[in-house]
């Protein structure tokens, strides 16, 4: 394992880094199980582990809490707030009021007294950022948080963000969390080159595509039982089935391309795409998600994963830089397309 300084801090995390998505009833539901997880990448070098307050309603909190708590000194937590707990209205957002409960109930399943990096899950149209900022940076100023972090923001937002944060003086976002992957580019165009300018540290999500750019789905194939797009397991994923997505038979073609580049590397499919991220000079760490510990074990072994010119012009030609495959969603949320804002 590698390790690289976050951004502009002082903080070095390792070139992978956990993420606990599938911790719990919509991945892994066995406590245990996602525990000797935790600790198998621990000790293969992982010192950084991603979660969210939102990860099967704060149960991967929980399991990352009791799994890190003797660890805990040697582990770079973070974690996100944003999206809705619960019905109350006023329980989602980056509004302070939210943001100062949301902090404490993160503190209390993680089992800890400060939260490494606290990241903004999506960026919050209807609240000033100045506003966000605030609170955050009064979290920072009472040691519950040491550094404050983005997911999905866009490049003018990353922008804005820095601004807000220079002219009130306050902490700033010193990392984003955004979705990149072989079939997920279009950040390399603006997003990625702000975060370079501002010093940011990157840690991508989604480095298989959902599984995608593991090989897992294949043209005239049954996808497997409890995969995240074969319409089977938890009810989160029903809705994503590869069989009625309209953007399948691209991926399937992509995929076979890929495939071939991969085999030709003298490498496997999962491991060409995680490599392709790490090689981005803006990443700072690269998530990796397992619900098993074999597929732990297997993206594990992906770490320190070089790939050479050949073989990156020719991802290139598959997935060009800049764009992306069809069907992806980067969550932005974008309400300046709705036709309220858009039509007088």
């Amino acid at each position: 394992m590698q390790y690289r300084k976050l951004g502009r801090t002082g903080v070095e995390v390792s070139t992978q880094c956990l993420g606990a998505m599938m911790f719990g009833e919509v991945g892994n539901p066995d406590h245990d199980d996602c525990e000797r997880m935790v600790h198998r990448a621990l000790d293969a070098g992982i010192n950084f582990i991603d979660t969210a307050d939102m990860y099967a309603a704060g149960e991967s909190e929980e399991i990352v809490g009791r799994a890190i708590k003797a660890r805990r000194d040697d582990i770079v937590l973070a974690t996100k707030f944003f999206f809705p707990l619960g019905e109350e209205r006023n329980r989602r957002g980056g509004s302070r009021r939210y943001i100062v409960r949301a902090v404490e109930d993160s503190l209390r399943r993680l089992g800890t007294d400060h939260i490494d990096l606290y990241q903004m899950h999506r960026r919050d149209w209807d609240t000033d950022l100045d506003e966000t900022l605030g609170a955050l940076d009064d979290l920072v100023r009472q040691g519950k948080v040491l550094y404050l972090g983005s997911s999905s923001f866009p490049a003018d937002w990353i922008v804005e963000a820095q601004w807000a944060a220079d002219r009130r003086n306050t902490a700033r976002f010193v990392c984003e969390q955004p979705q990149y992957s072989i079939f997920a580019r279009s950040i390399e165009v603006d997003m990625l080159p702000a975060a370079r300018r501002h010093d940011m540290g990157v840690i991508p999500w989604s480095p298989l595509a959902g599984g995608w750019l593991t090989g897992k789905y294949r043209r005239g194939e049954q996808a497997p039982d409890g995969a995240r797009f074969s319409g089977t397991g938890h009810p989160a994923w029903e809705s994503r089935t590869v069989g009625v997505d309209p953007s399948a038979p691209a991926r399937y073609d992509a995929v076979e391309r890929l495939a071939k580049i991969a085999d030709e590397a003298g490498l496997s499919l999962t491991h060409l795409a995680l490599a392709f991220v790490a090689e981005h000079p803006a990443v700072t760490s690269t998530i990796i998600g397992p619900k098993t510990m074999t597929q732990l074990d297997d993206l594990l072994a992906a770490a320190g994963t070089r790939l050479d010119t050949a073989v990156l012009d020719a991802i290139d030609e598959v997935v060009p830089p800049g764009t992306d495959m069809p069907g992806i969603n980067h969550g932005t949320g974008n309400t300046s397309l709705e036709p309220a804002d858009r039509r007088r």
